[in-house]
């Protein structure tokens, strides 16, 4: 009998060739690391089975990850929560490479301290806001290039851009604050791993003007 272990958990018998890996993988693995932490090309037979007929235990983890990012945006207005969706893919796109590693903390810091600059220009003081961590500036200092690209495409709607953006990153502060509570068991950082779960490229996005690479593109403030 053989003792082969799948090579990602080095636990369980591997049972599933990996596309993405080149090896066989155990179901474990294949049904929590797929799409977060393997790669998976969108012709691989089990990501199609499994977003066809989702598990009971995927099926419960979306319900429970709506349950606290629905109430978060409910009451936005369309562009506020295009606004959001766009930050927040810039903070995973960011993350994937961030050294040191951004947390949920730097996220809280980098949106609140963005969203404090663009209040006070709404007031008519420019004061930019720094944030105190170092992942966290950096993260700041990424999405100020995105607000800088919206402001630059929508030059007669400045006032708009910036309140809507801060509201949008306000939004953003929250969940990263409060995901540790609300999702009370899940692995840390708890609101970045949310993330990761909701904002995984599709195959139409792919290579498109909607993703992260070129966030700013396509959003038009309409007057």
């Amino acid at each position: 009998m053989s003792n082969e272990k799948c090579p990602v958990c080095r636990e369980r018998k591997p049972r599933r060739a990996c596309p993405a890996l080149g090896q066989t993988i155990c179901t474990v693995c294949c049904a929590t690391k797929r799409l977060i932490e393997i790669k998976c090309p969108a012709d691989c037979i089990y990501l199609t089975s499994a977003r066809s007929h989702p598990p009971a235990v995927v099926q419960r983890r979306q319900e429970r990850d709506l349950g606290f990012l629905l109430p978060l945006v409910s009451d936005l207005t369309e562009t506020q929560y295009r606004l959001v969706v766009l930050l927040q893919s810039i903070i995973v796109k960011h993350a994937e490479g961030a050294i040191p590693p951004v947390h949920d903390g730097d996220i809280a810091e980098a949106a609140g301290t963005l969203a404090a600059t663009l209040e006070t220009a709404g007031k008519g003081i420019i004061y930019e806001h720094q944030a105190v961590s170092v992942p966290a500036q950096r993260l700041s200092t990424e999405l100020r290039r995105a607000v800088t690209e919206l402001l630059d495409r929508n030059p007669s709607q400045q006032s708009r851009v910036e309140r809507d953006t801060a509201a949008a990153l306000r939004r953003i502060e929250r969940g990263a604050r409060e995901a540790e509570r609300a999702l009370a068991g899940d692995e840390t950082p708890v609101y970045l791993k949310l993330l990761n779960r909701t904002f995984v490229p599709t195959p139409e996005s792919v290579g498109g003007e909607t993703t992260p690479d070129a966030p700013a593109k396509n959003l038009i403030i309409q007057p």
